[in-house]
């Protein structure tokens, strides 16, 4: 279900420098691909790319983008959520090079009603996979009650 898909702002609690996908260019039920074209001069850039560490949040941003989509979809703006850990994080580079062309998919694998849930994630430049990992998230219903300690 791949409409048309708005732009990232509209997706991602993330502003200025921190939002670091630039669009979505697949969105389904339990599934998304956002690209990122590395910047030059990004947050995290450095001596002509980014540390391949990056690739993570490039991931929990995709996961909160595909959040965004639903949540749209619903009437629901993007709200807050959190990474809470990344298993098996495997990567075949240790930077991606300024100017280079990612896609980043996620694919939801558990949802609890508690608003845990765990993605599988992809990160490739065309055909090859740079990187994958299994990320476990939470959203709660509501971050700033959950951020005030105020829930059970």
């Amino acid at each position: 279900m791949t409409d048309t898909l708005p732009p990232m702002a509209e997706l991602v609690p993330h502003a200025g420098a921190m939002r670091l996908l630039d669009r979505v260019l697949e969105a389904e039920d339990e599934r998304l691909v956002a690209e990122v074209r590395v910047p030059e001069d990004g947050l995290f850039s450095r001596d002509g790319g980014v540390d391949a560490w990056v690739g993570i949040e490039y991931m929990a941003q995709a996961v909160a983008a595909w959040a965004g989509w639903r949540g749209r979809r619903e009437g629901q703006t993007p709200r807050i959520g959190f990474l809470l850990g990344t298993r098996r994080y495997r990567t075949a580079v240790a930077r991606y090079a300024a100017g280079q062309v990612l896609q980043v998919e996620v694919r939801r694998t558990y949802q609890a009603d508690n608003g845990l849930g765990q993605f599988d994630c992809q990160i490739r430049a065309g055909e090859t996979e740079l990187a994958s990992a299994t990320i476990t998230v939470f959203g709660p219903e509501d971050p700033s009650e959950f951020l005030k300690g105020d829930t059970p």
